[in-house]
């Protein structure tokens, strides 16, 4: 026998909202199969246990009497039913069709039902075609690890560290990972799921997935202790904070890194047209090399030795203190603000602006413009081959000058002394001392073929209304 049911059209309703009861819904007529039937029908879908999904159906057929209206209210302690009288629904105004009208009045009746039975209902849905799958739930990890330990990451999405929380965690000896959004493949299953791999005698964990949605973020909490090595293909970005470690080291192609309040004594940076952003400060070590379009910028650096190079894009920091600091670029412009001790600037076509110098600093271009402000100093040497230099001092500086170029201009506020002045070849070289004679120490040399060198009086104070405005 054919099911009476199986040329009925389809469409959603929405589900009935409610965590701990399970409501359904049963209309259906009194009438005789071959007398033609208009009838209702809720189906449940039951998932997981944690997150149970509930979807519903209606069905429509052809016309009849009006339908007998039946609520069923399923808890832990068993059913109760509610009925409604079918003479409180009308019948189709013609056989043969179904009617909506008394569809929707029939769904009217079954909310009340439903409220009368403790439930809450929800409005009819229109079904508008099939809709996809919608994203996996989230998927979490929970790892027992030693507080010092090396995390290992191999993924082609975003990926967030941070620490763990302290008062939740006291013996920072878990490691969490949690894994949201993306597209789920065939069945609403992930089309690759994330593997995370736990190897005690190492001390390692590691993260890996291959083909993963780039949509999908990756969470992960570790001891603030932990040594990173984060690499992310394609768009992925990844975002660290406050973390405390030997070693970090994060390698991104077009993704973003950013970075806040890391203190490590290793930081290697490697990205191939992202962007590296710094907050708070980066303490260690640092070696950052961005490519292409990539570019740096970062509030706060502190360590022995820092390196950083780009290629076409900026560089630039607010605060760099360093013994030994090396920064370069091809064509991007190096913008530093307060530098502190032996710093080294190098672009082709960009241009170098340093808003206070303090301490031993060499900056080199060929196209591009020089403009720097001398706090206090050691030495002091700036070159261009065609772009103009700007020397800024204090009134008060004590030091040795050389300035060359197309055109030496001194602004009348500074007063040097012995001064020497030579001409050949439509270039201008003018020496003296500013303030004292010994110019072994400390002495400032600017040096441009083709473009022209200020030097100007500026105070410690207009350096910094300059730097806020």
């Amino acid at each position: 026998m054919s099911d009476p049911h199986s040329n009925h059209r389809s469409h959603n309703v929405s589900k009935l909202a409610n965590s701990n009861v399970h409501t359904q819904i049963i209309a259906e007529s009194k009438q005789a199969r071959g007398q033609g039937c208009s009838s209702f029908r809720a189906l449940q879908n039951y998932g997981s246990q944690e997150a149970p999904r509930r979807s519903y159906r209606l069905f429509t057929g052809r016309a009849g009497a009006a339908p007998r209206v039946q609520l069923r209210h399923v808890t832990g302690r068993g059913v109760t039913a509610a009925r409604l009288p079918g003479a409180a629904l009308s019948r189709p105004s013609r056989p043969g069709r179904s009617d909506p009208a008394a569809a929707m009045r029939a769904l009217r009746w079954a909310a009340l039902a439903v409220r009368a039975a403790g439930g809450r209902w929800a409005p009819p849905v229109p079904r508008r075609g099939r809709s996809g799958p919608g994203p996996p739930p989230p998927r979490e990890w929970a790892l027992s690890v030693s507080p010092r330990g090396r995390l290992r990451v191999r993924l082609p999405c975003q990926v967030s560290i941070r620490p763990l929380d302290p008062q939740r965690c006291p013996g920072a000896d878990r490691l969490l990972v949690a894994v949201s959004g993306g597209s789920p493949g065939r069945g609403g299953r992930e089309r690759q799921p994330v593997r995370v791999e736990h190897d005690e005698a190492l001390g390692q964990v590691a993260i890996v997935a291959d083909g993963l949605d780039s949509k999908t973020a990756v969470d992960v909490r570790t001891p603030v202790k932990f040594d990173l090595d984060i690499k992310t293909s394609g768009t992925g970005c990844v975002k660290i904070q406050k973390i405390v470690c030997d070693s970090c080291k994060i390698e991104t192609e077009k993704g973003t890194s950013v970075l806040q309040s890391i203190k490590s004594h290793k930081i290697d940076i490697r990205t191939n047209g992202g962007k590296v952003i710094g907050l708070g400060t980066l303490y260690g070590n640092t070696d950052i090399c961005a490519t292409e379009k990539g570019s740096v910028n970062i509030e706060k650096l502190q360590g022995t030795t820092i390196n950083i190079s780009t290629e076409d894009g900026l560089l630039k920091t607010k605060y760099l203190y360093a013994e030994s600091a090396s920064l370069s670029s091809e064509s991007g412009d190096i913008m530093l603000g307060s530098v502190h001790g032996n710093t080294n600037l190098q672009t082709k076509t960009g241009s170098i602006t340093v808003d206070s110098s303090d301490g031993s600093l060499k900056a080199s271009t060929y196209h591009g413009t020089i403009d720097v402000y001398v706090s206090q100093l050691r030495k002091v040497d700036l070159k261009s081959q065609k772009g103009s230099i700007t020397v800024k001092v204090p009134a008060s500086l004590k030091a040795y000058l050389e300035l060359s170029g197309r055109k030496v201009d001194v602004s009348s506020e500074i007063q040097l002394k012995e001064t020497q002045s030579a001409s050949k070849d439509d270039h201008v070289t003018l020496s003296g001392h500013m303030n004292q004679r010994d110019e072994t120490d400390k002495w400032i040399k600017a040096d441009t073929q083709n473009g022209k060198v200020c030097l100007k009086s500026q105070s410690w104070i207009q350096s910094v209304k300059l730097k806020s405005s």
